[in-house]
């Protein structure tokens, strides 16, 4: 049972350390490395299937359970890696410079400023972020495994309860564009956080104006 404890925390501590060295540039990778997230998702898959792995039944067995946990969890995280990739090079060649693609490794954050998503105080999409929302909708077709979180937000300007309404409307117009596009309405939630989860302080109209956004989270299924 000891040693099986042992060889548990080592392998995750292993895939821990190799994750911080690949952000860092050991071992060939680094911020530049275009198969960075690819080897992110296997390490954080590797970890993942290792607990999990661990932690399947109460016999003197852990330690290979955990093994094998890696080894499939690690697969797993390589191809949701690096179908990420190719699914944020593809987004960044469709759409406008001016929205925001995020890759964690393990999802997609695509951030609309409001200033050209919306008018103030309105939630009807403007007209020139349409072909926008419709390449995303294409695109999030051909990527047919992932569930869609669409989450509007504001600045702290005005009434709190109004905001939490417009971040709301705002979440929903998006999803109508999606839907109207052929992504099916099941694969998507829509939520307001209103002015409660700023990025940058409210105290500036820079920051204000990157507080007002929706964003659009791709979240792979588990296959």
């Amino acid at each position: 049972m000891i040693s099986s404890k042992i060889s548990v925390a080592a392998l995750i501590a292993g895939a821990m350390t190799l994750g911080a060295c690949t952000e860092t540039g050991q071992f060939g990778a680094g911020p530049n490395d275009p198969n960075q997230r690819t080897k992110n998702g296997a390490l954080i898959g590797a970890a993942s299937g290792a607990v999990l792995g661990a932690l399947t039944g109460d016999d003197g067995n852990r330690g290979d359970r955990a093994l094998a946990g890696a080894i499939l969890g690690g697969a797993a995280g390589a191809g949701i890696g690096y179908s990420l990739d190719q699914q944020e090079a593809e987004l960044r060649r469709q759409m406008d410079s001016r929205v925001v693609i995020t890759n964690t490794g393990d999802r997609l954050i695509v951030t609309l400023p409001q200033d050209i998503t919306f008018a103030t105080d309105s939630t009807a999409v403007q007209p020139s972020i349409q072909d926008d929302l419709r390449a995303l909708a294409q695109n999030v077709q051909l990527y047919a495994n992932s569930t869609l979180q669409i989450i509007g937000h504001t600045d702290s300007d005005g009434d709190a309860a109004y905001n939490q309404t417009l971040s709301e409307g705002r979440a929903r117009a998006v999803a109508q564009v999606l839907y109207a596009n052929g992504v099916p309405a099941s694969r998507v939630q829509t939520y307001g956080r209103g002015e409660s989860q700023p990025v940058a302080s409210n105290l500036t109209p820079q920051g204000k104006q990157q507080n007002r956004r929706v964003e659009i989270v791709i979240l792979p299924n588990a296959r």
